[in-house]
């Protein structure tokens, strides 16, 4: 799609345009009325050089095409989409968001869940230079997303959050701070890290668990903000049965009141060295801020959005060069323009010789599978505020290629957005090559384990929606998903992950099952991912296990 920053400069250049020709041939027309004022014309045409003679249609052309190129390009065009990258400073965060039952109580407007989105959205476009990584709990937690500054993924996250995400009703709190501090203790930065709690306070577990989970969490540095949510004097949890609304009722038969418990989110924060913000404050995405103030914050950069490519080169180039032209065609000997012509080209050849080369070396280090050499020759491009997709792609695949799966996730993940659709592929594939080996790994503990899986599957489904006969992504993605399902029955790992698209140079394909998968069959494991996973959460809700203290599934 085109875009002209200043579209009113196109008329004017058509104007500037005919106005040079009209200039050029007026000029050229009063300078022969001049010269046969001084003889015959047969007699000047022996005298004056054949240059004076020459018609003015072919310097009109010239001036007037490089005026039109010139103002195109001033008026600022742009095609193509790009992603924008900013250099800033941030934090490592854990946004724990309560999606309880009890989260839609009414006793907020329009109930307590929909008010915590809204400081969610708040606090994130304060929060730029953040890190976040999203945890939905219940019962039980879950990771949305892992730590990202993909602000697309945490909205899509956050605009489907509702209680049906969390299978297991309830309130586990001490679970949720401790996943929490597992996510941030397994990433690598030089910032601070902390751990957001927003919820209504109301858990039916122990408060010594929940009081041990936070104690770890300040052990560990990893201060936690408790934000509080909904009224004391409570309200009622609307439901919907068939097609009707009715109040949540408890085992007995007794309607439930759900009322905000701010005594058990204080503990939690108190036990970390943290800070609670109450739900009575009327600005709590600023309370935040303020809080996360004390903490030192990490450079890193991060992407501001997707916007058209700028084109003005393009159009700058063409009305150089016809200036250069017409200044070498009306000159008389036309040598001094010439040579100033080929010397402006061979600096430009030059600077682009100069400019690609260290990109030249490192591609030559990494099919040597010297990968020190390519990831210190790759670092400086991708660390560039400036830095493209090409330059974070292929600084991540170097690092998966010497095993650095942990730091290669970020740079992967912010290079699978860009085009063209090859590059995207390709950094969808490593980045799931990351996880997966990370995944596979599983020294990380059990929650890491299910998150580097998680997003092993997210990266090689989209990279699968892109190229369904791909084998190499069918068989990491399908080696994913046995391993996530033998986790999660109790079972180990086997296989190995195909690396073959990792190589910058080459796509081979290599060690893939024999009888891979087909298309349909891809297609149709791709389309039934959604039914395993709440297959998956259903078998663990029908697992025995003690239910919450009281019968309580709120």
């Amino acid at each position: 799609m085109l875009r002209i920053d200043w579209p009113w400069f196109i008329p004017v250049a058509l104007v500037l345009a005919i106005t040079v020709a009209a200039l050029v041939v007026l000029g050229w027309r009063r300078r022969l009325r001049r010269l046969t004022t001084f003889g015959a014309e047969n007699l000047l045409y022996r005298l004056v050089p054949e240059i004076v003679w020459r018609g003015p249609a072919g310097r009109a052309w010239r001036l007037a095409g490089a005026a039109i190129f010139a103002l195109i390009a001033l008026a600022g065009p742009r095609w193509g989409e790009e992603q924008t990258l900013v250099r800033g400073e941030g934090l490592d965060i854990v946004l724990a968001l309560d999606a309880s039952l009890s989260m839609l109580a009414t006793d907020e407007r329009p109930n307590r869940l929909e008010r915590m989105k809204q400081e969610v959205r708040r606090f994130r476009a304060q929060a730029t230079g953040d890190r976040i990584a999203l945890l939905a709990f219940a019962g039980r937690s879950y990771i949305l997303t892992p730590l990202t500054v993909d602000d697309g993924a945490l909205e899509l996250f956050l605009d489907n959050l509702d209680p049906s995400i969390v299978g297991q009703a309830g309130s586990s709190l001490a679970r949720t701070i401790s996943q929490g501090v597992d996510l941030l203790e397994a990433t690598q930065g030089g910032g601070d890290r902390a751990v957001i709690l927003m919820s209504d306070g109301e858990a039916f577990e122990p408060e010594s668990d929940i009081a041990n989970a936070a104690r770890r969490s300040g052990e560990a540095g990893i201060p936690i903000i408790a934000v509080g949510f909904g009224t004391t004097k409570g309200s009622t949890i609307p439901i919907r049965e068939d097609d009707r609304v009715v109040p949540k009722r408890d085992e007995a038969g007794q309607i439930v009141i759900t009322r905000y418990n701010p005594l058990t989110l204080r503990a939690a924060a108190d036990e970390s060295h943290g800070t609670f913000i109450d739900a009575g404050e009327s600005d709590k995405a600023t309370r935040i801020r303020q809080a996360l103030r004390a903490l030192k914050a990490t450079g890193r950069t991060m992407q501001s959005g997707r916007e058209y490519t700028r084109r003005f080169q393009l159009f700058l180039i063409p009305a150089f060069v016809l200036l250069l032209f017409d200044t070498w065609w009306s000159d008389r000997s036309g040598r001094r323009p010439a040579a100033a012509a080929a010397v402006v080209a061979l600096m430009l050849l030059q600077g682009c010789v100069w400019r690609n080369e260290p990109e030249a070396v490192a591609a030559r280090a990494f099919r040597s599978k010297n990968f020190g050499a390519a990831i210190a020759l790759y670092r400086p491009a991708a660390a560039s505020p400036r830095a493209d997709a090409r330059s974070l792609y292929n600084f991540g695949t170097a690092l998966v290629a010497a095993d650095s799966d942990r730091a290669a996730a970020e740079p992967l993940e912010r290079a699978v957005h860009p085009q063209p659709d090859e590059l995207r592929f390709r950094a969808l594939f490593n980045y799931g090559l990351a996880r997966l080996k990370r995944g596979l790994n599983g020294a990380q503990g059990a929650d890491s384990t299910r998150g580097d899986l998680d997003g092993a599957l997210d990266a090689y489904k989209r990279a699968l929606l892109m190229r369904s006969g791909h084998l190499d992504a069918k068989w990491n993605y399908e080696l994913a998903l046995q391993k996530q399902k033998e986790d999660g029955g109790g079972g180990g790992g086997g296989g190995r992950a195909s690396s073959s698209s990792s190589q910058l140079p080459d796509d081979t394909q290599s060690d893939r099952p024999s009888g891979g998968l087909g298309q349909r069959q891809a297609e149709q494991l791709l389309n039934s991912a959604a039914r395993d996973e709440r297959g998956v959460q259903g078998k663990k809700q029908r697992q025995t296990r003690p239910p919450p203290r009281g019968g309580r599934d709120w």
